[in-house]
């Protein structure tokens, strides 16, 4: 774990002990292998993206541990697919649409899964600038 709590991503600042820890020790891990940079940075959201989904302007466990999106199931250094931003796109329909009613994401009733995905990443990315006064 980073010995400074301010050397962690915002959102992650924001997050519970165990996101924070889970992208500290798989960081720590990456740093070990690859040196500082961004692909330690990669490799720690890709772990946390395992067992942690964005949910507005912090991190929260998810109901099952994998991969959270096309971009994450594929892995590797140079993975192909689309990342949703955290947002857990191999989720339930169901639960997308619970995210969606808990950040407020008007018209979620009429969407399909994708465009629940798509709109949950855009008010993820919301929540994130106002928490970060931006």
């Amino acid at each position: 774990m980073p010995d400074d709590f301010e050397d962690l991503p915002s959102t992650l600042q924001r997050s519970p002990q165990s996101a924070r820890k889970t992208y500290a020790d798989a960081k720590e891990s990456a740093e070990e292998t690859y040196g500082s940079g961004e692909r330690a940075n990669r490799t720690a959201y890709a772990a946390l993206k395992h067992t942690h989904e964005k949910v507005g302007d912090h991190w929260e466990p998810k109901e099952e541990k994998g991969p959270s999106d096309s971009q994450a199931r594929s892995g590797g250094p140079n993975p192909s697919g689309e990342s949703a931003g955290g947002v857990d796109a191999n989720a339930s329909k169901e639960h997308l649409y619970e995210r969606a009613q808990q950040l407020g994401v008007e018209g979620r009733s009429q969407m399909d899964k994708d465009e629940l995905v798509d709109a949950l990443q855009k008010a993820s990315e919301r929540e994130t600038r106002k928490a970060r006064g931006e």
